[in-house]
């Protein structure tokens, strides 16, 4: 999963993207509103963390011309302004959250799949993607596939768990070797050569070849309902 987080403080953005790193989150930093404003045009983000102090276009600004120009990448507010009116100002513009700083990394991962299960039609409380084989839970990062003797725990690299949530989030649909790029690496990470086709190489080998289908020549599925 690939988050943009927005944050002109240095010392926030760089707590938060590593505590997001470690839980296998993809992240890019920008500094400035003027940096960000068209950053949901050029890469596919699946969540905007974004802070309203901004320098050179706050905050508010820039979600109101994304809303405007039907960017509808979920957005989280997190913000050290903690005022009725500011809550209610910030989620009739369109985000989707809000939370006030300081607050506790887990509580923002919490957030951040409450709304990107939104995004993407799922309902599950618990967190938990499935197709009916397998089984992937995002907060515990337990993966388990459903065989003849019953349900075996899997274990996965931190980038082998992001591609198949990536897979999970969406499934049915096929996802090219660029989108699942964008999910495991952010912009100034290095795309290591083949990196995804070594990974799906992995997870067919841990969960069982037929439960990640090549589409030749387009990319990769996982069955839905399988």
């Amino acid at each position: 999963m690939r988050i943009l987080l927005i944050e002109d403080d240095r010392l926030i953005s760089s707590a938060v993207a590593a505590g997001l790193k470690r839980q296998t989150y993809a992240v890019d930093v920008i500094e400035d509103g003027k940096l960000a404003e068209f950053a949901p045009e050029g890469a596919e983000y699946d969540c905007i963390l974004l802070d309203l102090g901004l320098p050179y276009i706050d905050g508010v600004t820039l979600l109101r011309r994304w809303r405007e120009r039907r960017i509808l990448t979920p957005v989280i507010i997190i913000t050290a302004r903690d005022s009725i009116d500011d809550r209610i100002g910030g989620l009739d513009l369109g985000a989707d959250d809000y939370l006030v700083k300081p607050f506790e990394l887990s509580e923002l991962e919490a957030r951040i799949r409450a709304v990107t299960r939104r995004a993407f039609g799922k309902v599950q409380a618990d967190s938990v993607l499935t197709n009916g084989v397998v089984s992937l839970n995002t907060v515990s990062h337990e993966v388990q596939v459903k065989k003849e003797g019953g349900l075996e725990q899997v274990s996965l690299t931190a980038k082998e768990f992001a591609l198949l949530q990536a897979l999970m989030q969406r499934p049915g649909a096929v996802l090219s070797r660029e989108k699942l790029e964008d999910s495991l690496y952010s912009y100034d990470q290095e795309v290591e050569s083949n990196a995804v086709e070594f990974l799906i190489h992995n997870l067919r080998r841990k969960i069982g070849a037929e439960q990640i289908k090549n589409v030749r020549g387009v990319g990769w599925k996982v069955l839905r309902d399988a």
